[in-house]
């Protein structure tokens, strides 16, 4: 089994139920525990595990609405805009994208105007952001 393949499976375990025990992802992965302990502790130090998270169904969530926002973005400004969205509490994590849109943001508010306002008036206000383009999530389906 190579380290690579090895790895994989951890990482597999761990996407499926981030809260696993050592115990429970040896068993899932076919190694043993402390090959785990020793894999994981490698993949955070190198930055392949960056944290770990709870998945949400918006639709059950209570008092938040959740959207994925497309934003457009003047090149020149785009240090700017990232360091305004990365300080605002709404948005709840940044990416840069390669698709139809510079920067993609989940941002989340209490409901639906809420989160309106916080795309159209706080997002939209920031110097150098063209246009938004936001996605509100209805239901989970995985």
């Amino acid at each position: 089994m190579s380290t690579l393949d090895t790895e994989r499976r951890i990482l597999s375990v761990l996407e499926e139920d981030a809260q696993a025990s050592y115990g429970e992802i040896a068993d899932r992965a076919g190694v043993s525990k402390p090959t785990v302990r020793k894999y994981i502790q490698q993949m955070e130090e190198d930055g392949v595990i960056v944290g770990y998270t709870a998945e949400v169904d918006p639709k059950k969530l209570s008092g938040q609405s959740i959207a994925i926002v497309g934003i457009q973005v003047e090149s020149e400004r785009y240090v700017e805009v990232t360091r305004a969205l990365k300080e605002m509490d709404a948005v709840e994590t940044l990416y840069t994208s390669s698709g139809d849109h510079m920067l993609m943001a989940e941002v989340r508010a209490t409901d639906g105007g809420a989160l309106g306002n916080v795309i159209n008036d706080d997002i939209l206000d920031i110097d150098g952001v063209t246009a938004t383009h936001p996605s509100f999530l209805q239901e989970r389906l995985k």
